[in-house]
């Protein structure tokens, strides 16, 4: 019997690796003024530490479901199957994204799953292939691929009444 619902979350390294840096100040500022005879307690950690807790524990990530793909990043918006035209990748500074492209036109890149230099996801790939085949499983018999936007030419129109043919 096949899952009525996938959900795929990014891991807690994924979700912490962009506060770490200033996680890493934070912690650094406090040695450098306890070194240098000041209060432990002068820096930054009391906005800091929520900050990371935040974004630590919000569940970034995708759910698949009959209907659509919902898309949980600080806010949750549902993508129906049938509005979806192409499932891929996209690399940014050297990590890779699912991107999901819609009919009007709209690229949603997910925050889970991805995969990259420090937030290596070995099952990166199957994850893409499924929800891929989720897409092509649900999208429904009606659908049909997105007209493409049209075409402003500078030339006279083509005998043929082919707008994509060359001029003669």
């Amino acid at each position: 019997m096949p899952a009525e619902r996938i959900r795929y979350r990014s891991t807690a390294l994924q979700r912490v690796l962009p506060v770490l840096p200033v996680a890493l100040v934070d912690a650094l500022s406090h040695l450098w003024f306890w070194w240098n005879g000041g209060p432990a307690g002068a820096a930054s950690g009391a906005v800091v530490l929520p900050l990371v807790v935040l974004i630590a524990s919000h569940p970034f990530g995708v759910t698949l479901t009959p209907s659509g793909a919902v898309v949980h990043n600080l806010t949750r918006r549902t993508i129906a199957w049938a509005d979806v035209q192409a499932i891929g990748t996209e690399s940014v500074l050297g990590a890779r994204f699912v991107v999901i492209q819609e009919a009007g036109g709209r690229h949603t890149r997910l925050r889970a799953p991805l995969t990259g230099f420090l937030s290596w996801d070995r099952a990166f790939d199957e994850k893409l292939a499924t929800i891929g085949r989720w897409w092509l499983d649900h999208r429904g018999p009606h659908w049909a691929p997105a007209p493409p936007p049209p075409v402003w030419r500078s030339g006279p129109p083509s005998p043929s009444g082919d707008p994509f043919a060359p001029p003669r």
